[in-house]
């Protein structure tokens, strides 16, 4: 039996990566419901559920330990989207996340959101984002939080139906409103190439438009390199993959082309069987700069901190590591330069502020 590293923290440890100031680049908005809104959102929504689905928030919540694959969680996934109705009900599910991490450090984030999954449901992509921005603009009131939306197609939907979708949101991409666009749900068989005219097009209506897909979790390093060629991405989304390849991550190094990494949901969606074999320590090694992210917190069993905690046990990173990771998550931020010197000078307190591990 392989016998993975755990290494138990002590509480310098763990109030260090509770204060480190963080940036979280990979977060689905509709990831973040849990069980508990959720069942609470079908009740206030009259929403009935299919058959042989769980029947109680508790026995939900349990499910989520028994994911197979990517296709089994989006299935679930899928479904838990059908409660989100009303405006008032993206403004709850982003407002309980953006104060549930308000608590963990978290003081940057570029939420995704898939507008596909709720047009098909008759619900406009301005509803959805003005209950999303509502919550961004209250939590940056209320905690200093600042936000980007990014705004994410759907692979496994026809081109025809991506392209519609750009059209839907052209007011908003032109206007700056949705700062990124991304690229997300199953990798296989949708290679990126598929998608290079929607992302021109997206483009074009916008050149200040940011640009990044998932790419290197299901499939391999050579999603990665399409996804820089064919789509012009500024950040890879997941990119494990790219440990295969030396040329990919040689090119990721010298561009400083940032991942977005998720630990407990490779974990969870059976990319490895553990954190501890997730590339952390070669990527530093090679210089390649990534973030750590939670992806679908609700469903995955953590949030940024939990990512962050689960790292540190399975890697045992120095704090001279952890300035490198929350350097470049800052550095990679798509938040403006004026911020990320804020944020800079916040690592550097904190670092100031505890002892060596």
């Amino acid at each position: 039996m392989c016998e993975f590293p755990n290494h138990e923290l002590s509480e310098n440890q763990v109030a260090f990566l509770t204060e480190i100031p963080k940036c979280e680049h990979h977060l689905h908005i509709e990831g973040t419901l849990e069980p508990k809104l959720l069942f609470q959102l079908a009740e206030k929504n009259s929403i009935t559920f299919p058959q042989g689905f769980p029947t109680t928030h508790e026995e939900l919540a349990e499910s989520y330990n028994h994911f197979s694959n990517l296709q089994d969680f989006l299935d679930v996934y899928y479904i838990g989207c059908n409660v989100l109705i009303s405006e008032e009900d993206f403004y709850l599910l982003t407002l309980e996340y953006l104060t549930k991490v308000s608590k963990q450090g978290l003081k940057h984030t570029e939420i995704f959101f898939d507008p596909q999954s709720h047009t098909a449901r008759g619900l406009t992509i301005d509803l959805v984002f003005n209950g999303i921005q509502r919550a961004c603009d209250e939590i940056l009131a209320k905690k200093g939080i600042t936000t980007k939306i990014i705004m994410c197609l759907l692979r496994h939907c026809t081109i025809e139906d991506c392209s519609e979708t750009i059209d839907l949101a052209e007011h908003l991409i032109k206007e700056g409103k949705i700062h990124g666009l991304g690229l997300d749900s199953s990798e296989k068989p949708f290679p990126p190439e598929l998608f290079e005219q929607i992302y021109l097009k997206a483009k074009a209506l916008n050149p200040k438009l940011r640009l990044t897909a998932h790419a290197g979790e299901e499939g391999d390093s050579s999603y990665i390199t399409t996804a820089l060629d064919k789509l012009n991405v500024e950040r890879i989304d997941h990119g494990v993959r790219s440990i295969e390849d030396p040329k990919v991550i040689a090119r990721l190094a010298k561009n400083k082309i940032m991942l977005s990494v998720c630990p407990l949901s490779n974990v969870v969606l059976r990319v490895v069987k553990n954190v501890s074999e997730l590339p952390i320590r070669k990527f530093l090694d090679a210089n390649v700069p990534f973030s750590i992210n939670s992806d679908d917190p609700a469903y995955f069993g953590g949030y940024i901190l939990d990512n962050y905690l689960e790292v540190q046990r399975r890697f045992n990173l120095s704090k001279k590591d952890w300035a490198i990771i929350a350097t470049n998550a800052i550095l990679g931020s798509w938040c403006d330069e004026e911020r990320k010197t804020e944020l800079l000078l916040n690592l550097e307190t904190v670092m100031n502020k505890f002892e060596d591990f």
